[in-house]
């Protein structure tokens, strides 16, 4: 298993690129000059930023260049004036990516950001080497917000830690209820059953098994949907599966990429 590294502040770019400003978080890995090394992009879900995916960050950064991406409109990035669609994040994405001269890497979202993370595969699939879906939205079958919002709050009172709840919930604060509420219906309109299809790189779908936002069955039904998918889940942890098993996520990321760890430890326990 990996060992939890010790910790390095990534260096963040502020990069303009479709039109809007976001921010990226870069750490070069010690490793990344070997031969065949590739890239790793995380992507936050809604009302979220990379302060969730630092965990797994700094795992998978030991490895791999690693890069977190704090979309224009949330963390500490400026409000577009008009509500962004889905392939706005994307194009984002890739035109970030790009000035930075990453051209080729393995992209991976959560949640919402698994959306994007779709878009961007759609958008550009030569660059995309392999892509990973964390918690992903949403199950066609609970199509409404009501039905969203309980299995939110059913994570988060059940299955989330302190700290995860702490991350997400004074991010969703610094979002702001006007921002969340235009998003979140962008999110419930986007069919990722139906966009996954058309994606060519092979897709990996990841969930906590605990998890009542990404349902097992919903992440079955989309594994089956992808042209090659596969499905994993994370025993004991709910949404946030990234930052509760963190060393199992990057382990698992690391494995489904072909990207060898920089090292392998005994087992880690880590408090949440």
């Amino acid at each position: 298993m990996l060992k939890e590294p010790p910790t390095r502040t990534p260096e963040r770019f502020e990069i303009e690129a479709a039109g809007h400003l976001g921010h990226v978080f870069v750490s070069k890995s010690p490793a990344s000059h070997a031969p065949g090394r590739t890239a790793v992009v995380l992507i936050h879900g809604i009302g979220a930023s990379h302060r969730y995916l630092s965990r797994l960050h700094g795992l998978l950064a030991a490895s791999v260049d690693t890069y977190s991406i704090d979309l224009p409109g949330f963390g500490a990035t400026p409000r577009p004036e008009n509500t962004l669609p889905v392939a706005d994040h994307a194009a984002y994405i890739l035109g970030a990516l790009e000035q930075l001269g990453v051209l080729e890497f393995v992209l991976v979202g959560h949640s919402m950001g698994s959306q994007f993370a779709v878009e961007a595969a759609l958008q550009q699939p030569g660059r995309i080497s392999h892509l990973v879906l964390m918690g992903p939205v949403v199950d066609p079958l609970r199509r409404t917000v009501a039905q969203q919002a309980t299995a939110l709050g059913r994570d988060s009172l059940f299955f989330e830690s302190p700290s995860s709840n702490a991350l997400v919930f004074t991010d969703y604060l610094r979002c702001g209820p006007s921002w969340f509420l235009k998003t979140l219906r962008v999110m419930m309109g986007y069919r990722t059953d139906q966009r996954i299809t058309g994606v060519t790189a092979p897709v990996l779908v990841l969930r906590g098994a605990n998890d009542p936002v990404a349902s097992a069955d919903w992440c079955r039904r989309l594994t089956a949907s992808a042209a090659r998918g596969q499905l994993l889940e994370v025993e004991g942890t709910g949404h946030v599966v990234q930052h509760n098993r963190s060393v199992e996520v990057a382990g698992a990321i690391l494995d489904f990429a072909g990207i060898q760890p920089a090292a392998r430890e005994t087992p880690q326990g880590r408090p949440a």
